[in-house]
């Protein structure tokens, strides 16, 4: 019976220390006020700041410094097109929130080409994409190109007004369907996908770069409604 009664102790002292200790459980060198996905700032001069990083500025490399070393760096394809360059992060913490995330690497169609051919092996992925792993000077090679975006698919559900809470209201808002909008926000370089049917997506650009997202957007959408 003593030894029952001590381990319940030890049960409800698990629980309820952490409550008074709140830096408990909390992950050594993370600033959990730091590099959330609402902060963002716009220089002026067409450029923006992320998560440490300048979006058509910053290199893979210093992404890779600035969100860790759990990256798989590849080149994303579809049939018949010769991809992009992308890095991958099944979990990242920013600040506060969980994310996947995504680094669009702005790698030449030619050098992506290259690397294709020197590649190691393909894998296919969902709808007959292919992912393709780099030769290791390839991979070397990309950490000095610069990041053209990042995609952030953030585990927690958003809805339009705790996006609009927390980046202000969108500057455009686009409908694509009964349960799916794009918040857009031109001034931050950012888009951001509210889906009642799936997780939520936020992209970042630099300002200057926001047709990137704007413009495939709408081809891509001839249905799709500005309100």
């Amino acid at each position: 019976m003593k030894i029952a009664l001590a381990i319940l102790a030890l049960i409800v002292a698990a629980l309820i220390v952490p409550l008074f200790l709140p830096d408990v459980g909390r992950e050594a060198g993370v600033d959990p006020n730091r590099n959330l996905p609402w902060q963002v700032t716009a220089d002026g001069q067409g450029g923006s700041t992320v998560f440490g990083l300048q979006p058509g500025s910053s290199r893979l490399g210093e992404a890779m410094r600035a969100l860790g070393d759990g990256i798989e760096v590849a080149i994303i394809a579809a049939p018949n097109e010769t991809g992009s360059l992308e890095g991958y992060y099944a979990q990242v913490k920013l600040g506060f929130v969980l994310a996947r995330v995504i680094v669009t690497v702005d790698a030449p169609e030619t050098a992506i080409s290259a690397m294709r051919e020197r590649a190691l092996k393909a894998k296919p992925m969902e709808s007959a994409t292919r992912k393709i792993t780099l030769h290791p000077d390839d991979r070397a090679a990309a950490e000095a190109l610069p990041v053209r975006a990042i995609a952030v698919i953030p585990t927690v559900n958003l809805d339009e007004a705790t996006v609009a809470a927390r980046f202000g209201p969108p500057g455009e808002r686009i409908v694509v369907s009964e349960k799916r909008v794009h918040l857009l926000y031109p001034k931050l370089g950012l888009d951001v996908v509210v889906d009642g049917d799936g997780k939520e997506l936020l992209q970042y650009v630099a300002p200057r770069d926001f047709e990137r997202l704007r413009g495939p957007l709408l081809a891509a959408q001839p249905e799709a409604v500005p309100r």
